[in-house]
This record gives structure tokens, sequence and C-alpha cells, in this order.
């Protein structure tokens, strides 16, 4: 069974965003843990979250796939932004608590000029603290395209997150544009890419997949979404992802240039190349 779906919004509470990816064909969906943009998030509603929980298992689903939102950046350069992206971090794992068995996914952060390996302790630092409390969450470091200074664009620079945190629970989600324009061939090479992968941080660390063709050419290190099929990835590329032994039993969410339509055709589409 593929797990695939997409980035719903949660604004009408957990069972109505539930509900929305069942009536596309989603069988998984990803949502925004507060303002993608902003920092401001919804209070909690415990029971909407039980009742979503419940639908969740009813209709088979498999693991959600939040995302922390884009301006909690754990390395910037000034101290009191770092310390407040610590503290959403921080917040949002405990919001999670509420949806147990879950992912929660971020883009590890951009160091802004102070250097990869300073940006990384400081990565380090915020996830080892928000961790302490042990809720029952699994971290997720997303891949990234390389653009600028951000962290995250080799594989290398996740091992050093994850051998920094020292807990095995945090894991990998590989987005496939930024893989794609960081510099890993997966268009011609998905096997060998997963082999480095594997060779690199491992393959048991990898629990989810964000499915997006690429606007730009391999290694742009630009990152810009495009329709699946309609990029410089291709549609065999997704055929090769949805059935491969390795991947296809993730949960992948499509964050293509969308709406809930199109969408729908998407996870058709993913659906049909299963063989």
């Amino acid at each position: 069974m593929i797990f695939a779906g997409c980035h719903l919004s949660n604004s009408a509470g957990y069972v109505a965003m539930v509900e929305t990816a069942k009536s596309i064909g989603a069988n998984t969906c990803a949502f925004f843990t507060r303002n993608p943009r902003g920092s401001k998030a919804k209070p909690e509603d415990p029971a909407d979250c039980a009742r979503a929980m419940e639908l969740l298992k009813e209709y088979e689903f498999g693991p959600l796939v939040a995302h922390g939102a884009y301006t909690m950046n754990l390395c910037t350069a000034e101290e009191s932004a770092r310390d407040f992206a610590a503290s959403v971090l921080c917040d949002d794992l405990r919001r999670m608590a509420y949806l147990p068995g879950n992912f929660y996914n971020f883009h590890p952060g951009s160091h802004v000029g102070q250097g990869t390996q300073q940006g990384i302790e400081y990565i380090v630092k915020a996830l080892k603290k928000a961790l302490e409390p042990q809720y029952p969450v699994t971290v997720l470091l997303e891949s990234m395209a390389g653009k600028g200074s951000e962290i995250g664009g080799r594989f290398e620079e996740l091992k050093a997150i994850l051998d920094g945190v020292g807990d095995d629970s945090v894991g990998v989600c590989l987005d496939s544009c930024h893989i794609h324009d960081g510099g890993y061939d997966i268009v011609n090479d998905l096997d060998g890419v997963l082999a480095e992968f594997d060779r690199v941080v491992g393959l048991h660390r990898l629990k989810a997949l964000h499915l997006n063709d690429s606007k730009n050419p391999y290694e742009s290190h630009k990152d810009r979404h495009e329709l699946l099929g309609q990029g410089h990835l291709g549609t065999e590329t997704f055929r090769a992802i949805v059935n491969h032994p390795y991947l296809k039993t993730l949960p992948m969410i499509l964050e293509t240039p969308n709406e809930l339509p199109g969408y729908a055709k998407e996870i058709a589409l993913l659906r049909s190349m299963e063989e």
C-alpha cells in the first residue's frame, strides 16, 4: 500500500483535515504546526486531536508528517532569534504529543555566514533540549537543496546533526526536488543515491519522502517545486520511487504547486504507477 498525501490546512481542526485527505484519495497528509511564514499557532484542541487519531486508525492512514515553520531557523546568527526558534521547536513537539506516533519534519536552518560546523552545533543544542521530555513524536530533518548557507544539502551534514543529537529516534525526510537540485542524481541513479545515503546516514533513518518535481536542472541548488512529471525529474523517476523496495512503504507527501483537485490527480497518478 502506498501512503500518499499532500499538505493540507488544519485551520478547521485535525478531524476536518483527515476527512479532506480521505476525500481526495490520500491515506496520509502533512500540515504546518503554525503559520509557516510566521510564528502564530492555534490553541490545541485535545478532543479534536483524539477523534482525529481514531479516524487515522479507522481509515488505515500512514503516519502524518507535520512541518515546522519556515521561519524557524535554529542556527541563525542572532542569539535571541535562535532562542526564539528553539522555543518554537519545543512548543511544536509538545503540541504534537496530542497526535502520538506521527512525524514532525523541519528545515535544519541556514548558518548565514557563521559556517556549517557552527550551524550544526546550534541545531544539535536546540534539538537535544526539545527532545528531553521524550514526547511521542519522531523528529525528521529535511534534506535541502543547498542554496546559500542552508544546512542539510549534503548527507554528511544530516549525519553530523544526527550524531550530535545521539538519539536514534530522530530521522530524515528526503525531498526529491531538494536532493536533485542539491546534486544527487535520482533521475539516472536512484539506487546509487540510496546506497550513498545508506553509507553515510543509514536507510533505517529514512522515515518519509516529499515528492516534488523540479523546475530547475540537476545540481542547480535553487529549490523550485514543479508538478509531478512536468519538471526535470520526469514521470519515470516517480515510478521508480513508488516501486522501490526501500521507499514504497514510506509516507509520500506532495508539495507541488497545486490545489486539492490537482493533488487528487497526482495521488491517483502515484497509485496507478504501483506495480
